[in-house]
């Protein structure tokens, strides 16, 4: 028995194949498909999405090609592209998003993606899905439009306006993106993607790509852009091979945002600057934030290195941190070497290396440095208490630099200064087991209390510095268990107090402390002729037995039992 209404679903499939054929050899051989040719009018009232889409279709159906956008204003929803197909805009051609929710479609996420629990989140203005060879090119404008979303992120963001997952060789060039109704280029597990020469204005982050653990997003270049965005021009996670050089880089939020993991990051030759030509979406505010912040595990959980970044021939102004680099839990770090790089008008805080995961940064180097920062920090600013990050950089203890947890920390050619005298100390350093500092220069005010506060710190190697390493005399000696109770037993905390005297000179001192067959390496700034407690805590008790205990030329018994 014949099914008729399958038959009559298959001719209609066949009739629209053959339409599709026509259409393609109506546009010629050349590979040129033009939208008007397929009923597209730009008035910008008439909705084109079907005849742009008709033109994708029949230069994919032909074996790739150009959709040609010809001068005018197109309104659309959804438009999605094919493999091996090119959308080229004109010059006085805008591709418009229509402000109809109802028209805009979004893409199947990944399961092994977090992501893909916020289903039309993903909504888009232009859409690739599993393609290869794509592009968007030309001297056209493509206009988000400012949709409005009540039920959207933040009860107010739309769409995406380039949006793609899971696709392979993607370049976007010479294009503009205006008021993005939230990203103006997102994508997920992507890989040999290049964007450039293209101009973000307005809307939320300029270019937003994500990978996951095992998927990260690969070969990814972002060259000769301009960012004049409201949140972040740069940021995602899970990055491998990643270039960004020779962008203009404006925000009123931060210019590069790393929420996870990279591997062999370069940030090179790039202007950062602000405040924001345009405002913040969603507070109003013009600001900008950190110039560079990259932050694995900052907004929620990650997994993986931050490992073989390099920045280098950058210039800031106007930021609230030059580099905020913070691990949180889940997360390792290892090379991160910061070359040229010049910063002025910095307002909120020091520039932040901060590990609050289970390891360590392991080497940092920063070379040849300047940044001049607005200042005015006061010695109640220099007790403030420091907490965990949160997802910005917040205000610190130190006013030019502030390191937790470092392995290895080298401050080459570093010079620092500000525009209003700060009495806070100009570097603090906790669990940092290797600091270098080579030509570090910076105004010593004879205000401050302490111009340096090492905690934890085990080598300190100094060259070419404007304060001399210092050796104290050790006057006094106590030593003492944490804890309530008197006695010191073995495998449990103590302390050392000892009080020491400087001479003539204002410098860094190196306190060394002996007990038994241990060596103890503790620092301390001291004014001239300066008398000061010094407390080393956080040692361990060796074995039960009786040890000697030395600083300098005093000595005292130490009783460790079981």
């Amino acid at each position: 028995m014949i099914n008729y209404r399958s038959a009559s679903k298959s001719i209609r499939s066949a009739l629209i194949i053959v339409f599709i054929a026509a259409q393609a050899a109506l546009a010629g051989t050349s590979g040129l498909f033009d939208i008007r040719d397929f009923g597209a009018v730009g008035d910008g009232k008439t909705l084109d999405t079907p005849a742009i889409n008709k033109a994708i279709e029949a230069c994919a159906a032909a074996g790739g090609g150009q959709v040609l956008v010809p001068p005018g204003r197109y309104l659309s929803g959804t438009v999605h592209l094919k493999s091996r197909v090119t959308l080229f805009l004109e010059a006085g051609a805008t591709l418009v998003g229509t402000p109809d929710l109802n028209q805009y479609q979004h893409p199947v996420i990944p399961d092994f993606m977090p992501e893909a629990r916020w289903g039309k989140w993903h909504r888009a203005l232009i859409l690739g899905d599993g393609l290869e060879d794509i592009a968007i090119a030309g001297q056209g404008v493509i206009d988000g439009n400012k949709v409005f979303d009540p039920t959207g992120e933040e009860r107010m963001r739309g769409p995406h306006t380039f949006l793609f997952v899971n696709c392979r060789k993607v370049t976007v060039r010479d294009i503009s993106f205006v008021d993005s109704a939230n990203y103006a280029i997102l994508f997920h597990v992507s890989s040999q993607v290049e964007v450039r020469n293209v101009k973000f204005t307005g809307g939320w982050d300029g270019v937003h790509f994500r990978g996951a653990p095992e998927h990260p997003c690969r070969d990814v270049s972002i060259i000769g852009c301009q960012f004049f965005t409201g949140d972040d021009s740069i940021a995602g996670r899970y990055w491998e091979n990643t270039l960004i050089s020779d962008c203009i880089v404006n925000s009123s939020c931060n210019g590069i945002r790393l929420i996870g993991p990279a591997t062999h990051l370069i940030i090179h030759n790039c202007l950062f600057y602000g405040p924001g030509v345009h405002p913040h979406r969603t507070s109003d505010r013009h600001n900008m934030l950190a110039g560079i912040n990259l932050q694995p595990g900052g907004w929620d959980a990650t997994e993986g290195a931050l490992d073989d970044v390099t920045i280098s021939d950058v210039t800031m102004h106007n930021v609230s941190t030059p580099f905020h680099f913070t691990l949180k839990s889940g997360n390792t770090a290892g090379n991160i070497v910061i070359n040229r790089v010049t910063a002025t008008g910095v307002y909120r805080a020091a520039s932040a290396i901060e590990s609050w995961a289970e390891t360590k940064f392991m080497n940092v180097v920063f070379r040849d440095v300047t940044v001049e920062y607005k200042g005015g920090g006061t010695p109640e600013d220099a007790r403030m208490i420091v907490k965990s990050p949160g997802v910005d950089a917040r205000p610190l203890p130190a006013w030019g630099f502030h390191a937790k947890n470092v392995q290895s920390l080298h401050l080459d050619n570093v010079r620092l200064r500000f525009e209003k005298e700060d009495l806070r100390p100009v570097l603090i350093c906790t669990g940092v087991d290797q600091l270098t500092l080579e030509d570090f220069k910076f105004p010593l005010l004879p205000e401050v209390l302490e111009a340096m506060v090492l905690n934890d710190t085990t080598h300190v190697q100094l060259h070419n510095v404007d304060f001399p390493m210092l050796e104290p005399d050790c006057t006094e000696l106590k030593i003492m268990a944490d804890g309530a109770e008197s006695k010191i037993r073995a495998g449990e905390p103590y302390q050392v107090n000892c009080v020491v005297e400087n001479g003539r000179q204002e410098g860094l001192a190196k306190i060394e402390l002996t007990v038994g067959e241990q060596n103890i390496t503790r620092w301390l700034w001291l004014k001239a002729a300066e008398k000061k407690a010094a407390v080393i805590y956080g040692l361990t008790a060796p074995d039960a037995g009786n040890y000697e205990v030395q600083c300098g030329d005093i000595t005292q018994n130490l009783r460790i039992e079981r």
